[in-house]
């Protein structure tokens, strides 16, 4: 089983964040102090660490710190959680080896597919197939999606451009990202918004989900 440890120091937030990844089957531990961070760390390695900046005694940054420079857990999978939303403490928590950030308020659709997003990067996860968005039934595997009974047809690459959306739900996805990773093609950033143009009106109401992110490229959020 995959084990997270959750540090975050506000309790009922914390107990949220665990309740959430149960039910999605991880093993959750919880630390409400950086100091029993450490502790736990010491005795065991968790499979990805979702760490709280602001904590009441040693803050997120120096736990991150101490968790790269010990060679047993350096390459552990880190997600920072955090109030603040400062251009300078997102840097600073990737100079730290962060592997993504996510600012509160998050919803818990969100923070569960950063963390496995984050999962699958390293290794430790499956790549999901099947999706649910609002009413839709999303198989990657079968190329099918489905409103109840009726099916909606995609064509290849509006599969592609869905599945880089949902898999980094909540995320703003740039569109040299899904013309270099997903089309593998040289187009024109124009082709990538007509494909989206059409995905929108073919998904009907769950095409609204699709939201553009002026001067860069688009995210799934409901």
């Amino acid at each position: 089983m995959i084990r997270i440890l959750v540090v975050e120091d506000d309790k009922d937030l914390a107990e949220l964040i665990a309740y959430n990844l149960k039910k999605e089957g991880y093993g959750v531990d919880v630390a409400l102090k950086g100091t029993e961070a450490i502790k736990y760390l010491e005795k065991q390695t968790p499979d990805l660490l979702l760490l709280d900046v602001m904590l009441p005694d040693l803050d997120g940054f120096r736990i991150a710190q101490y968790v790269r420079n010990t060679y047993d857990y350096k390459d552990l999978p880190i997600v920072f959680i955090t109030a603040k939303d400062m251009e300078q403490d997102k840097l600073r928590g990737f100079s730290l080896g962060a592997d993504d950030y996510i600012t509160k308020p998050f919803s818990i659709r969100e923070l569960l597919a950063r963390v496995k997003a984050v999962l699958r990067r390293a290794g430790k996860e499956k790549r999901q197939t099947s999706f649910k968005l609002g009413n839709l039934e999303i198989d990657f595997e079968r190329k099918e999606i489905k409103r109840g009974e009726k099916t909606i047809e995609l064509t290849p690459t509006e599969f592609l451009i869905l599945q880089a959306l949902l898999e980094n739900y909540g995320k703003p996805v740039s569109r040299d990202y899904l013309i270099e990773r997903v089309l593998k093609r040289d187009v024109y950033d124009r082709t990538v918004d007509v494909h989206i143009k059409k995905l929108r009106e073919k998904l009907g109401e769950e095409g609204k989900a699709i939201q553009t992110v002026r001067g860069f490229g688009y995210k799934l959020s409901l």
